[in-house]
């Protein structure tokens, strides 16, 4: 007995002395934290010698980014806790009713999770998370006797070393705190994005990007009851932390809206001892569920953003708008402390915290007993996929049901017929309110000023017929796709439908092996099916020159997910036969996109993505210091994406991009890109301008009356001419998510290929009632001819956040019709 004593006194000993002679980030990376900008991989480095070195502490790798970064978490708690931490993981989700089972542990605690560094040139919270880490396993192990920590040092790894080795390229020595200097202004398209420069912050719901993608799951497993994530804004800001402003989603409970004051007075506590400036309940909202605030409290947790002023543009100091010097040094101190108050908090109300999220999780009541949606197969398995990392199951339903309830289409109470098979969500059951969040037709918010988009709703997001319901349903378990059936390798033909992404991604490999493919211009009926405008056909006679054509299009059909027809005859049963002058081939374009610092990153990023992670197709990319003939006479379509743009176009149209429509060039035009077709005399395409208003502001108001004039993130619904080649597999409506007020006039001929409606009004989200007033009878899709060229126009961005995805046709129609 006294030798297990004693040994147990060795032990106690031997971890407190191993505490004391853990190495400080300072001590291990060899300069003071806030002296330079850390590299991820030492950042790793610091994160498993932590890990190694303190029994308070376990690291897992969760995955790789883009570029082959590595992305890492750290558990932080008691020896005890950790040695058993898989059983509290399961014990935690047992207590919300996720995972079933008797208890495997008595331990009661709290789990925190920490995200540091999503945008990465907000550079300061990487670094203040490794002291933080520190702070944790050495001087505050007390805190970690019933909390599970979750540190996440670094989720946009990419951008963080893109804006970190840019800032030790230009830098001087000693850096230069002056506004002006070079150091302060960063490259396009700076350190903000991932690799394909899309912003992690906007991701959570959609999950669009490896990174989130690979980060979800590991958040589910846990179901923190707070979030953190550690932001940075503009120079000039004091630090902002909880509670957020209005609007708040109207699912959040009052606790979570107290909780987030009770974690700002702890703060507001430490920072008024320091006399740190700081503000709350501004700016910052809880409505958009794609934010690292949001997601988290529709979820159950305590969601929060913390702003540190800084970003890319401090560097390691700056002078800001009163004179005084922000440095790297106290940006990160200020992120330190607000982590380690909230830790506190967390330490300090366990029981209150477990007892709220079960509360929380045990309200399974939703608006909508039921979703029930219909449409196109490869829609509804996207959407099944995309919930299904969300951990939302879907059913179908068991017979064909009349079904009444708000109908997505008109908005209105209806009673309609889904048949057998029409995908259906449970409103009431687990995560009811992320559910209604991501489903409602409309959002409810106490106030228009909001930080983001106001309407996301996923069946218009997917292009499905939906209806809202709280009648009860009998359904069935959901039928995957089946395989597809051999093909007979002596068919006249093969055709495919193209109404979905995933038929675009068929077309695309289709032409990327050289085959030579067609389109039917009218609908016609063949092999028992009929065939709708834009389905696409392989003739063998026409392909003589690809071996095994059977067996390659059944190898790109299984890859995309196609479901692929063998035609029996060239002859058909109703309308024109497959060798019709009706049947329009599809050349193999190249395909190119104007890369320019005057493009939006994010609309830039958006194209890049789709074309390498979704599409599959080869994709140029151009500098607009190459937009020369030399490089343009290999490229059939050119993409500019949304941007402003000052010299594209040249007033005597002798310029080579001019030049090169003219010979017979197609550009892709989206969003803000139009405006440089606007503008010239060469395009007929017109912005639209509203009434002057005369009407004097006062001073207050001003931010009020803007937003008359605004659009944020608001559906509408258009209409369109299915006839057209570019309209090949929609409907003659069409639902698009408007995020700028920005209008232009229909185009003469048949250039109009979809437009809102005279008198056209959002279907959902806020728009201002001047926005609305430019909208009606205005361009959504167009196209007109320069030459033997063209330009198809985009008012709206058909990847918007690539969720969307209903959009996506839109563009393949754009590239090979």
């Amino acid at each position: 007995m006294k030798k297990a004593v004693f040994l147990f006194i060795s032990i106690l000993s031997f971890l407190g002395f191993a505490q004391d002679t853990l190495q400080t980030p300072d001590a291990f990376l060899g300069y003071p934290l806030g002296s330079q900008f850390t590299r991820h991989h030492q950042v790793i480095d610091y994160v498993e010698y932590l890990a190694e070195k303190s029994p308070y502490a376990q690291t897992k790798s969760y995955g790789k980014t883009y570029e082959g970064r590595t992305l890492q978490l750290v558990y932080l708690s008691a020896p005890e806790n950790l040695a058993q931490l898989e059983s509290l993981r399961k014990d935690h989700l047992r207590s919300i009713g996720y995972e079933t089972g008797e208890r495997e542990t008595t331990q009661e605690f709290s789990v925190v999770w920490l995200s540091y560094n999503v945008h990465g040139n907000e550079s300061t919270s990487t670094e203040a998370a490794l002291k933080t880490l520190h702070t944790l396993v050495t001087e505050k192990q007390e805190w970690l006797k019933n909390l599970i920590v979750i540190l996440d040092p670094c989720i946009n790894p990419d951008g963080r070393d893109r804006y970190v080795n840019w800032y030790n390229q230009v830098k001087s020595t000693p850096f230069d705190t002056s506004p002006t200097a070079n150091e302060h202004f960063e490259e396009w398209p700076g350190g903000r994005y991932n690799h394909y420069y899309y912003d992690l912050n906007r991701d959570w719901a959609w999950l669009s990007q490896k990174e989130s993608q690979q980060r979800l799951p590991q958040y589910l497993a846990w179901m923190p009851q707070i979030h953190v994530d550690f932001h940075e804004q503009g120079v000039d800001s004091p630090y902002y932390f909880a509670p957020a402003v209005e609007p708040y989603h109207e699912v959040l409970t009052d606790f979570q809206r107290e909780f987030q004051v009770t974690i700002g007075k702890n703060h507001a506590r430490y920072f008024d001892q320091e006399g740190w400036l700081y503000f709350t309940d501004e700016v910052f909202d809880l409505l958009y569920p794609g934010y690292g605030d949001t997601y988290p409290m529709l979820n159950g947790g305590i969601g929060m953003t913390y702003e540190q002023g800084g970003s890319g543009r401090a560097g390691l100091g700056i002078i800001n708008g009163v004179g005084d010097v922000l440095s790297l040094k106290d940006r990160i101190a200020h992120h330190y402390i607000s982590g380690l108050s909230t830790v506190e908090v967390a330490f300090n109300n366990v029981s209150r915290l477990n007892q709220e999220f079960k509360r929380y999780h045990a309200q399974q009541k939703g608006k909508h007993a039921h979703y029930v949606l219909s449409g196109n197969k490869d829609k509804l398995n996207g959407l099944k996929d995309l919930l299904a990392q969300h951990e939302i199951p879907v059913t179908t339903l068991a017979q064909e049901t009349k079904i009444k309830g708000l109908d997505y289409n008109t908005q209105k109470t209806k009673t309609l017929a889904y048949p057998s098979g029409a995908m259906v969500v449970n409103g009431n059951g687990k995560k009811s309110r992320l559910i209604q969040a991501l489903f409602e037709p409309t959002t409810s918010y106490s106030d228009s000023l909001t930080y983001d988009i106001t309407s996301w709703s996923l069946p218009y997001a997917h292009g499905l017929n939906a209806i809202a319901t709280n009648q009860n349903l009998s359904t069935q378990a959901f039928k995957e796709k089946e395989p597809q059936q051999q093909l007979d390798p002596n068919a006249y033909a093969y055709a495919a439908e193209r109404s979905s992404l995933t038929d675009g991604k068929f077309l695309a490999g289709l032409i990327k092996a050289g085959l030579r493919v067609y389109y039917n211009t009218v609908p016609l009926t063949n092999s028992g099916k009929r065939w709708e405008r834009g389905s696409v056909f392989v003739l063998r006679g026409e392909n003589r020159q690809a071996e095994n054509l059977t067996e390659t299009i059944a190898q790109i059909a299984q890859k995309t997910g196609q479901e692929v027809t063998a035609i029996r005859s060239g002859f058909s049963d109703q309308g024109p036969d497959l060798g019709s002058n009706s049947m329009q081939f599809i050349t193999n374009r190249t395909i190119g996109i104007l890369k320019s610092d005057q493009a939006t990153p994010a609309a830039y990023g958006e194209l890049w993505h789709f074309f390498e992670q979704q599409l599959h197709y080869p994709l140029k990319q151009l500098s607009d210091d190459r937009l020369s003939e030399r490089f343009l006479k290999d490229l059939d379509v050119l993409i500019i994406p949304s941007g402003y743009y000052r010299t594209l176009l040249d007033k005597e149209g002798n310029n080579a991009l001019m030049q090169w429509i003219q010979k017979g060039g197609r550009v892709v035009a989206i969003g803000n890109a139009l405006r440089t077709f606007a503008n010239h005399d060469a395009f007929s395409l017109t912005q639209k301008t509203g009434e002057d208003d005369d009407a004097k502001v006062a001073y207050g108001d001003q931010e009020r009356e803007a937003i008359r004039s605004s659009i944020y993130g608001s559906i509408y619904n258009a209409s369109i001419d299915n006839t057209h080649p570019l309209a090949a597999g929609y409907d003659k409506n069409y639902f698009s998510l408007k995020t700028r007020a920005t209008a232009y006039a229909l185009l003469e001929g048949n250039g109009t290929v979809a437009h809102l409606p005279r008198n056209a009004k959002p279907i959902a989200g806020f728009s201002g009632d001047k926005a609305i007033a430019l909208q009606s009878e205005s361009l959504l899709v167009g196209t007109e001819n320069y030459g033997r060229g063209s330009v198809v126009y985009f008012v709206d961005n058909p990847l918007y956040r690539n969720f969307w995805e209903n959009g996506k046709l839109w563009l393949v129609n754009a590239l090979f019709m």
